[in-house]
């Protein structure tokens, strides 16, 4: 019996650290192929049902090699799973003295030039972003890493975060004054020591498309890749090996210009008023959109006549921008930051204004405050799969939905993995007869105004006979909000919100 069979066997390390254990055979199947991609440097997909285990399939044989593992995951909830959770416990089962790093995105590190930039700012926020404000102070004394996530008493979608962490566009990379001191780099060294890095499909083909070149490298070399939740990687490659063009950017710019204006520019009054003018404009755009968050293609809203015009007017505004803060060149880093970022935001307009491109899919997304346009390569498949012969590393692209019609092409043909091993692994629940799937009829439309209250009473009754044991999900934020809204008032039980405290202590909370 080999040592990754043997450790998911009635007496091996799964069943030394889970209480109840008993073996899966779809989970060891997954194991042993997990172990030969590693072995033979080659690339694996599997579908593995929900209930397979797949996590610790993919975990014991990666330790068990001693090699340098980058695990990629969709969400952030997962990432911290993983680090704080399920190879802790790993590792100790293992008794392994293997490193482990946990890498974010750098908009979840504090950036204490920031923090102190916006200290001299207060007089600008309002009464709940200033007693975020306050809190976060407070917690930037005592922290060790930096992670936002460790924020207790702040909510997590508080409008305080741009102004105390950095973007690639602001961040002064070796020019910064608190570089010796930088969470976020003093992370990255962490990775590259480790034997386990964690991180997410962002960061890591941010990476691949050397987009964060803040740093020179941000993701180790490693001998084994593995990406989790792997159906997102398809479109979120393809986002990363196009291009993109946000209005977050513009307002992100106009409130370091305004901030530089305030403090250190005071003489350059242009400088507050270009900066103003171009933050109007750029929320004007947003207001255009629908309300709720949507997707839909650029090529067609460019066409009609209002967008047009409002997208111009953004070209007018940040042209204008651009010409002030010309002639503030040279007076301080930050300035001479803000002249690149607008620089780069025109270069990223004009592609977005040539839609006429063959080969490309120009589409828009907005979330509540913001859009992102966006050009996309119709096929990622050649570059991806150069990149995979060129790293000498063993790949595993695992999900719960990965085949269509029980193959693989699709995903497959997608990312050029044309020569990857396949497995397809079915769920061990029973889902016939431990489950019940019930379709509610006659609701309102999803934008009727009464359509909150008809969710909230189809929710309540369960509520109350699950005892409170009830997870309620949502598309849309102002859906969730509206429920939530009208829950609090109909039921006793203990309500918890999304976005009002963080993730992991949310999960905590409820479990």
């Amino acid at each position: 019996m080999s040592p990754v069979e043997h450790a998911f066997s009635q007496s091996g390390l799964l069943a030394k650290v889970l209480n109840g254990y008993s073996p899966r055979q779809a989970q060891i199947d997954m194991a042993l192929e997990v172990e030969l991609a590693i072995d033979k440097k080659s690339s694996l997909i599997v579908e593995a049902g929900t209930g397979t285990g797949k996590t610790f399939a993919y975990l014991i044989p990666s330790l068990l090699s001693e090699k340098k593992v980058i695990v990629s995951t969709g969400t952030k909830n997962l990432q911290e799973q993983l680090f704080h959770k399920d190879i802790p416990l790993i590792r100790k089962a293992m008794a392994t003295k293997a490193q482990i790093a946990l890498l974010k995105g750098r908009a979840n590190y504090l950036c204490l030039y920031r923090l102190e930039l916006y200290v001299k700012e207060r007089g600008q926020l309002d009464a709940a972003m200033l007693a975020d404000f306050v809190n976060i102070r407070k917690w930037a004394n005592s922290t060790t890493s930096g992670d936002i996530g460790e924020l207790v008493n702040v909510a997590e979608d508080s409008g305080i975060f741009p102004y105390v962490t950095s973007t690639v566009d602001n961040c002064l990379a070796k020019d910064c004054p608190n570089i010796d001191d930088c969470y976020l780099i003093n992370a990255r060294k962490k990775a590259i020591d480790a034997d386990v890095v964690v991180v997410n499909h962002h960061l890591f083909f941010a990476d691949m498309a050397l987009k964060d070149t803040g740093f020179g490298e941000l993701i180790p070399k490693a001998d084994v890749v593995i990406f989790d939740e792997a159906h997102q990687i398809p479109d979120i490659a393809s986002e990363y090996f196009g291009d993109a063009f946000s209005t977050r950017q513009i307002l992100d710019l106009c409130s370091d210009v305004i901030q530089q204006f305030h403090t250190e520019l005071t003489d350059v009054k242009q400088l507050g008023k270009a900066a103003e003018k171009c933050q109007k404009t750029a929320q004007e755009f947003r207001l255009l959109f629908s309300h709720d968050p949507e997707r839909g293609n650029w090529r067609e809203k460019i066409n009609l006549p209002r967008f047009s015009r409002a997208f111009e007017n953004l070209k007018v505004d940040l042209d204008f921008l651009y010409q002030v803060i010309k002639l503030c060149i040279s007076r301080n880093e930050a300035i001479d930051n803000c002249f690149e970022r607008v620089v780069n935001i025109l270069s990223k307009y004009e592609i977005m204004a040539n839609v006429e491109q063959n080969g490309m899919s120009f589409w828009y997304e907005t979330t509540r405050r913001h859009v992102v346009l966006h050009l996309t390569p119709l096929s990622v498949a050649d570059k991806f799969s150069d990149y995979i012969k060129d790293s000498n590393a063993g790949w595993v692209f695992t999900s719960a939905t990965l085949a269509v019609n029980d193959g693989f092409e699709h995903f497959s043909d997608q990312l050029g993995l044309a020569q990857a091993t396949t497995l397809l692994v079915d769920s061990p629940f029973d889902y016939l007869n431990q489950s019940q799937l019930i379709v509610p009829r006659y609701l309102p439309d999803a934008n009727h105004k009464n359509r909150a209250q008809a969710l909230a009473d189809i929710a309540t009754p369960l509520i109350v006979a699950s005892q409170g044991s009830c997870f309620l999900l949502f598309t849309s934020y102002r859906m969730l909000n509206q429920v939530a809204e009208i829950l609090s008032e109909q039921i006793d039980h203990p309500l918890l919100v999304k976005g009002k405290m963080f993730k992991l202590m949310l999960l905590d909370v409820f479990i």
